[in-house]
């Protein structure tokens, strides 16, 4: 990971559908390191079962990248295979890493039908059996018409799964199956009794077979697409122990770093401790806590108790393995883990991410570029961040180093300073407040010294003392960001543009 790196999640769930998405990323690679991303995310590029209309979580073939004519489409919902490694090279020429979204914990969208005895079980506790075991019939046969043989001849059945949640004898059957002689994964979320089923085929990662398919995968995508790391979906579903054995195969094969980062969606603290006790560090955390106290905060206005804001999260107790983020594709609104972070926090959110030191910040693509879509009969309209977030990665590049001190000392208004390092000597100081703004003395370790707000929402420099120490202000509602210099510059001016 870079020294003050920044992730963006470079798409949404409601990112078009014309296969657009790898040739936009081409053309403004360049655009987005300038502006100091480091990293990109990148959405699952491989075939899903709704073909060129799929976001990709619904995974059909894993090795159709936008090549082969399968699910009435050759190319994915991003774009062709030739042009999703176009847009990974002239990311790494531009000096961003890559890291791709995996989904190993389900397929969907069979080519043939199986019938197989099965078991069904509850919803809300899986461990319960709601009757004898009887014989369904399941899309659970993967033969990949399109592909063939290429790059892989594997093909799937149903003992390479454990539980399905479909019988095609009868459509209106909604029960979750456990299949004949299967078992459930132990070392998953203990929801619902055992959360390994989440959707459509589950694979069995105790099968042999499987983990091998799954791990020969791996290998021809790092050798493919030459990525810098990954970004695991629902890993709350999956084996702990298949995930340290699969992330080590695959580093030892790379022969480098590989970045991991996993999707535990929990917003309890001490679940991701244990989960990252359990992987032995091998992959970092999205702060889901984190997340929670944004939305909460932003909901509550000038009752929140801004002192909390990062209380119970990887943030505070685990930061070398925690990313950070605002939003995502899941928590945007109309998705299925809707929690919005109202606009108007959302300057202050992203000020905490990327100008303290702990953690590995993450912005989302919606919230950099804005967003307008509908579904289900409702207009959506995400709100454009750019100006403020280009403020906060130049603030992140050249001024947040060094030392840090907090002064979480006021329900409505919270700051700290950065003191800066040797290679970075200026410093910074933020501050912000969710109610009516105010003023806090601040120590810069700066004596004598002007600083500016680059935000430009306070115009009146800040003058330190003979010891360093400054009364930094902030509007209500808002972030303020000062920067030590001889004279106001204007901000464009200081990105050069």
């Amino acid at each position: 990971m870079v020294i003050n790196g920044t992730m963006m999640q470079y798409f949404h769930w409601y990112s078009p559908s014309d296969g657009s998405l790898w040739s936009e990323l081409a053309q403004n690679a360049q655009y987005l390191a300038k502006k100091g991303i480091t990293a990109l995310w990148l959405p699952p590029a491989y075939k899903g079962s709704s073909g060129g209309y799929d976001v990709g979580y619904s995974s059909y073939d894993l090795f159709d990248l936008g090549e082969f004519n399968q699910k009435d489409s050759v190319r994915t919902k991003y774009g062709t295979k030739e042009e999703y490694l176009a847009a990974i090279a002239a990311a790494k020429n531009a000096g961003i890493n890559i890291y791709a979204d995996i989904v190993l914990n389900h397929k969907n969208g069979g080519d043939a039908t199986e019938d197989v005895e099965a078991t069904p079980v509850a919803w809300d506790n899986r461990n319960y059996e709601l009757g004898n075991a009887k014989t369904i019939r399941i899309y659970s046969n993967y033969t990949f018409p399109g592909r063939g043989d290429r790059y892989s001849s594997f093909k799937w059945h149903w003992y390479h799964f454990d539980s399905v949640n479909h019988n095609a004898y009868d459509w209106n059957d909604k029960n979750i199956y456990r299949l004949k002689d299967k078992h459930f994964e132990n070392d998953v979320n203990p929801e619902h009794g055992n959360y390994d089923f989440l959707m459509a085929c589950d694979l069995d990662m105790s099968n042999a077979e499987t983990r091998q398919e799954v791990a020969e995968w791996g290998k021809w995508y790092l050798d493919t697409t030459h990525i810098d790391g990954f970004r695991l979906d629902a890993v709350k579903h999956i084996s702990s122990l298949f995930y340290c054995g699969w992330l080590d195969a695959m580093r030892q094969h790379a022969q480098r770093e590989l970045f991991a980062v996993g999707e535990y969606w929990e917003d309890d603290i001490e679940t991701l401790h244990r989960y990252i006790s359990v992987t032995g560090g091998r992959m970092s955390l999205f702060d889901v806590p984190l997340h929670y106290n944004f939305h909460r905060a932003s909901r509550m206005g000038g009752y929140y108790d801004l002192r909390t804001i990062l209380d119970g999260t990887l943030m505070q107790q685990q930061p070398a393995l925690a990313v950070t983020f605002v939003e995502n594709h899941d928590t945007q609104p109309l998705q299925a883990l809707e929690s919005v972070v109202e606009s108007w926090f959302k300057p202050l959110a992203y000020a905490l991410i990327l100008l303290r030191r702990e953690g590995y910040p993450c912005v989302f693509y919606p919230d950099y570029y804005g967003a307008r879509y509908s579904d289900r009969g409702y207009e959506i309209r995400m709100d454009s961040h750019r100006s403020s977030i280009d403020i906060f990665l130049h603030a992140r590049q050249h001024y947040a180093y060094g030392d840090q001190n907090d002064y979480f000392d006021n329900r409505d208004l919270i700051g700290w300073t950065r003191l800066g390092d040797r290679e970075h000597p200026q410093g910074l100081a933020v501050l912000m407040s969710d109610s009516s703004g105010g003023r806090k003395w601040m120590k810069t370790d700066k004596p004598n010294t002007v600083f500016y707000d680059l935000t430009e929402n306070i115009k009146e420099p800040v003058i330190t003392n003979d010891v360093g120490w400054g009364e930094f202000r902030c509007e209500g509602g808002s972030v303020s960001i000062w920067v030590q210099g001889e004279k106001f510059t204007p901000f464009v001016a200081l990105l050069g543009v």
